[in-house]
Order: structure tokens, then C-alpha cells, then sequence
């Protein structure tokens, strides 16, 4: 499990899965979220920039990451 401490009120998708290294670049979390291998809190999550706030969980490529 990957625990993620966010500074701001929240973070987008993309650069989460970057700043968490489960993405080498923008291009590569971008698509990542197009073949539906994010889900946030249980869903498949399909907004490239959504907003990922505290308490939320992420599950990509079998990583659970928590925000705090």
C-alpha cells in the first residue's frame, strides 16, 4: 500500500499516478485512465483530472494507493 500525503484540498488523477510512480509520464497515466485501470473507491474512474481528495483510495495495476 502506497500512502499518499496530498498538500492542497486535492490532486488531480494524473499527477497523482505520476507523483506515485505507478506512471512514467503524463502520456503514460493518461492512458492508464483510458483503458479503465484506475478505479477510485471501488469504481472505475475515467476523468483524467479528477480530483483526488483526502480519504480517497486509489487501485491501479494491483497498487492501492491512500490519500491522506
Amino acid at each position: 500500500m502506497i500512502k499518499y500525503k496530498t498538500e492542497g484540498d486535492y490532486i488531480e488523477l494524473i499527477k497523482l499516478l505520476k507523483l506515485v510512480k505507478l506512471a512514467q509520464t503524463g502520456g503514460h497515466a493518461k492512458l492508464l485512465v483510458d483503458e479503465g485501470a484506475v478505479k477510485l473507491n471501488g469504481q472505475v474512474e475515467i476523468r483524467k483530472r479528477a480530483k483526488i481528495r483526502k480519504g480517497d483510495r486509489l487501485e491501479c495495476n494491483g497498487e492501492l494507493i491512500e490519500v491522506e
